[in-house]
């Protein structure tokens, strides 16, 4: 059985075509929607663009494979846009990095915090009812804006023809406000915040959501995190997963729902959960630290090398030194404190250098990491075979040593490049199977 899944991610679109648990062929084409802003903290993209490369990327693959027999989708969970009531886009996508979450409600608390007071949900900034929350209360939701949802959800919805977006509780979750024992979204808790409970995405009452080109069952998106879940482990469940891109996360399946200091609670394709924790940097600490030496030559009149990754590499080839200081890479704080910032100590004459620095940095990523995999054990959970995933880990030897090391066991990577997309093929092959 053959199965096409696309992901709508931050920084590309990808596709591939899955048999058996092995990709066939796979499409990845860049993420250029990026729309400018005269705010520094606002993040938005062209959903228009974002649906052109993704009907664009399914096209190909569905010529290339006409026996493909369902479509999965997927993508960067958390954002939103406004739609009317015909499903056509009125607003940008509003990404999972927007910052006006972060910003004064009023002297003594930020609109994600103040939300947070009023529902009793622990939304951080980036969740689409934080965006929305701030946008209500600014006057910026569109006026013909009939709801909203996440872009995967909208772009779920063109492949099928269809005009209301649907939505599966792993992308649900991601927006806020959704009551996870019930399955549902909170709308007495919505209104106290002054949303019209219409507002939000319906809930799809099965998997399947309409025909691609009347043919091609397509299903529900589901989020990101948990298709790249199922896209690294192969669809096993008995497997820890830690992924380093843009972000990272540490992630883990449980049966039961269990609460664990410091990791989410995420609904799971088909039953079950993820327990997932999300440094904010993750392997953006280590692209910080690539600009902060890149900006350093030229701040002293040189021209830097055309790959500065390439040249930290190189430094990365020599033994880890002795006496690394300790970095802590909190550059975007943490959900629950946004206003945490990172720090380094421990710095002597001797380990002032930038070999120290790189190597510190990276054990600074891990230890984010294992602090979450340590909150996992404290809190009665298994040991299990660990799997990596992300660019930030496959391009990084160093990386994966200092987190095989520090997990104490051997890291296996996964054996593709697009995980999420393969993950939303698989829980298009599995939902077929219903």
């Amino acid at each position: 059985m053959k199965t096409l899944g696309v992901d709508i991610g931050t920084t590309s679109v990808s596709a591939a075509v899955v048999e058996n648990g092995e990709v066939l062929s796979s499409r990845t084409l860049p993420n250029e929607a990026a729309l400018p802003s005269e705010c520094p903290w606002e993040k938005i993209q062209n959903p228009e663009v974002l649906k052109r490369t993704a009907l664009s990327a399914v096209s190909d693959l569905a010529r290339e494979y006409p026996d493909i027999e369902g479509i999965g989708v997927t993508g960067q969970m958390h954002g939103i846009l406004y739609h009317d009531a015909e499903g056509n886009a009125v607003s940008p996508l509003y990404t999972w990095q927007d910052g006006r979450g972060d910003l004064s409600f009023c002297p003594e608390c930020s609109y994600a915090s103040r939300l947070r007071e009023i529902t009793g949900y622990p939304v951080a900034t980036g969740y689409g009812t934080v965006t929305h929350f701030y946008n209500l209360q600014n006057g910026l939701v569109p006026e013909n804006a009939a709801g909203f949802c996440t872009v995967h959800d909208w772009i779920a919805m063109n492949l099928c023809g269809g005009n209301v977006p649907l939505t599966d509780a792993t992308d649900a979750a991601s927006l806020g406000l959704f009551d996870l024992r019930l399955g549902r979204f909170d709308e007495a808790a919505a209104e106290k915040a002054g949303f019209v409970p219409s507002f939000f995405p319906k809930l799809a009452k099965e998997p399947g959501i309409g025909r691609y080109r009347e043919a091609i069952p397509v299903f529900a998106a589901i989020g990101d995190n948990q298709a790249s879940f199922l896209g690294a482990t192969g669809g096993a469940r008995d497997a820890m997963l830690v992924n380093v891109g843009t972000g990272s996360q540490f992630s883990v399946f449980s049966p039961d729902f269990r609460p664990c200091p410091g990791l989410e609670i995420r609904p799971f394709p088909g039953e079950g959960w993820l327990l997932v924790g999300a440094p904010l940097c993750g392997g953006r600490a280590y692209a910080l630290l690539e600009r902060f030496f890149r900006e350093t030559v030229r701040e002293f009149g040189g021209d830097p090398p055309a790959d500065v990754y390439d040249a930290m590499g190189r430094i990365l080839e020599s033994p880890e030194p002795a006496d690394l200081p300790t970095v802590l890479p909190l550059f975007q704080g943490t959900r629950e404190d946004p206003t945490l910032r990172g720090r380094i100590s421990g710095l002597s004459t001797e380990n002032f250098t930038p070999r120290h620095l790189i190597w510190a940095m990276l054990e600074g990523m891990t230890e984010e990491l294992f602090g979450l995999y340590r909150n996992y054990r404290n809190g009665g959970g298994e040991d299990r075979p660990l799997t990596g995933s992300g660019n930030g880990l496959r391009k990084n030897r160093v990386l994966r040593d200092c987190v095989s090391r520090k997990f104490g066991q051997e890291l296996r990577m996964s054996g593709g490049m697009e995980e999420a997309a393969t993950g939303a093929a698989l829980f298009a092959q599995s939902s077929l199977s219903l």
